[in-house]
């Protein structure tokens, strides 16, 4: 009797199946791999391209709200009279200093006032002093048109400068010339912290603006061939790290990037991002080395169930799952500073998104100086009553004063929280307002000078609401001006009066007169630095503001003469409607 082994084939059976579910399970393990990195590439590809685009729409406001933001000022300060009478009068004894007090507000790199032999006459820069630019472009193309000039001037070792000029007439007659150097190199300078590489051209293709201090003045295929040529070890390590990137537009530094371009609105300018696809990589090959490492634990626990029953292999199978816990600790701790990276790059865009919006907040400044000057003046005055009180030994009414400090505290709070909200100045900020309250509180802030003038005040308000849609503090704001104007025009009338009427119909009308000596010039009294006032008793920012404020709440502020004398400024607001009311 012949027995036959049958548990062979058996065996020879096992391991078939075994390598050929192994080639399966790595065939398997290589289509999932290929699929998700082709997915993944695109994908992230496609979120780098978006973000950088996105960045690119950011640099260009920007840029287009700092050349804005220059472009009005020459225009305002050709109508400074100030510099018209030195330049009239050949005296520039305090022309420096004047340019000086507008430097830091405007934000400009420099400013330069030029007589019409074009000799700086005065100057931010002292050194500019004497310099004769009578040659220069852009004192030639003001001298010759009506309007502000825009002029790019190539510097050897400074890069550019980008100037705005104006010629200055009296009368007709053209006196000088005013220019604004834009500073464009913090820009710039904000460029060069970010991963992007930066450059603006102009309607030439010369790049003007660029990250790279190197590449000014070039076009653009001169300026990335500026970098040098990779070596062949180079060039093969970089075939083996831009595997999982799609085809690059471009290599800087050795890096891969892509190109994004967009149309700067001036003058046909153009900007230009190079974006590296080092995030799509590092994000690509994390997600990757996870699944590789998924694959790696099902294949170790598919050979740990199939030693389980072979003691030989087990310290094999032993030393593969330490090697595989190493390979997740440092795919953890490269998992974990890839995150790092990414938040510090969410935090980067959110604060340059920020500094965006605080770009408008200059235009505030100058009114929340203007409008703090009147609580300070008020509380010195109770500070001053509170002691003589204190000093009588009166101290409830001194208390009083106290209380009329703090109030007065709370509302320079509220006047410096504008700049808080300042930059989404429309209707969002607006709300139901009681235009007679807002009178109310122009008049106890004024109470102090109404009291030391002796002045008859006559106000007649409306027994009902009279609701308007807008922001009490600015409206406050524009009353108290109205009421400081209408104090100093009546410091020469022997009974100063002044009126204030508050009526409401189809428009909501105030009115505040008063018995001065009236207005000479009604056309120039609401253009900034219009003053009748002697120096240092104000810069003629006040009305200008004011009409300002009366427009953004959808209204108009008027002037005019009295027929009896006196001044007369009327201020007209929309009625608040009945839906608006019920939302």
């Amino acid at each position: 009797m012949v027995v036959r082994n049958t548990d062979k084939p058996s065996i020879w059976q096992r391991a078939w199946r075994t390598r050929v579910a192994l080639v399966a399970f790595v065939m398997a393990a290589i289509g999932v791999i290929y699929v998700t990195n082709q997915f993944l590439t695109a994908r992230f590809t496609e979120t780098t391209r978006n973000r950088a685009e996105v960045r690119l729409t950011l640099y260009v406001g920007n840029l287009i709200s700092e050349l804005q933001r220059n472009s009005i000022v020459p225009q305002l300060l050709a109508r400074d009279p100030e510099l018209i009478r030195a330049l009239s009068g050949n005296d520039y004894t305090s022309s420096t200093q004047r340019l000086l007090s507008f430097v830091d507000e405007i934000g400009a790199a420099s400013l330069m006032l030029y007589d019409l032999d074009g000799r700086v006459v005065a100057a931010t820069d002292r050194n500019r002093l004497g310099e004769t630019h009578r040659s220069d472009r852009y004192f030639v193309d003001a001298l010759r048109s009506n309007d502000t000039v825009f002029t790019t001037i190539e510097r050897d070792t400074a890069g550019f400068e980008f100037i705005y000029s104006r010629r200055i007439e009296e009368q007709g007659s053209t006196v000088g010339v005013i220019s604004v150097e834009v500073d464009l190199q913090k820009l710039e300078r904000s460029w060069a912290s970010t991963l992007d590489a930066v450059l603006v051209t102009n309607s030439e293709g010369q790049i003007v603006l660029a990250s790279e201090p190197r590449w000014r003045g070039q076009v653009e295929d001169d300026a990335l061939a500026l970098q040098s040529a990779p070596s062949a070890i180079a060039r093969a390590l970089r075939a083996t790290t831009d595997w999982t990137t799609l085809s690059p537009d471009a290599y800087l530094g050795g890096e891969a990037v892509f190109r994004r371009e967009l149309r700067v609105p001036f003058r046909g300018w153009r900007i230009v991002s190079f974006t590296p696809y080092t995030s799509v990589r590092e994000r690509v090959n994390g997600v990757l080395a996870l699944e590789i490492m998924g694959f790696a634990i099902l294949l170790a626990g598919a050979f740990w169930l199939s030693s389980r029953k072979t003691a030989s292999k087990a310290l094999f199978f032993q030393r593969e799952s330490a090697e595989l816990r190493a390979l997740n600790l440092r795919l953890q701790q490269e998992i974990a500073e890839r995150e790092k990276v990414e938040k510090t790059l969410e935090v980067a865009e959110q604060s340059l998104a920020q500094s965006s919006k605080l770009a408008v907040l200059g235009e505030m400044s100058a009114a929340v100086s203007h409008e703090l000057n009147q609580p300070l003046a008020a509380m010195k005055t109770y500070l001053a009553g509170a002691r003589l009180l204190l000093t009588r030994k009166r101290p409830d009414e001194a208390l009083s004063s106290f209380q009329r400090i703090d109030d007065l505290i709370d509302r320079m709070g509220a006047i410096t929280r504008q700049l808080k909200s300042y930059a989404r100045k429309g209707a969002d900020a607006f709300e139901p307002v009681d235009a007679r309250a807002c009178v109310s509180a122009a008049l106890s802030m004024m109470e102090p000078q109404l009291k030391t003038r002796h002045v008859e005040i006559t106000r007649i308000l409306p027994a009902d609401p009279v609701m308007i849609f807008g922001d009490q503090l600015r409206l406050e704001q524009v009353i108290i001006n109205l009421l400081r104007n209408a104090l100093d025009a009546t410091k020469t009338s022997q009974t100063p009066a002044i009126d204030i009427i508050l009526a409401a119909g189809d428009q909501v009308v105030l009115t505040v007169r008063d018995n001065g000596e009236g207005i000479d010039d009604l056309d120039a009294l609401f253009e900034p630095f219009y003053t009748t006032k002697q120096p240092g008793d104000g810069v003629g920012l006040g009305l200008a503001i004011s009409s300002g404020i009366i427009n953004d709440l959808g209204g108009r502020l008027t002037a005019r003469n009295g027929r009896g004398g006196g001044a007369v400024f009327e201020v007209k607001l929309p009625v608040m409607e009945e839906k608006v009311a019920a939302e």
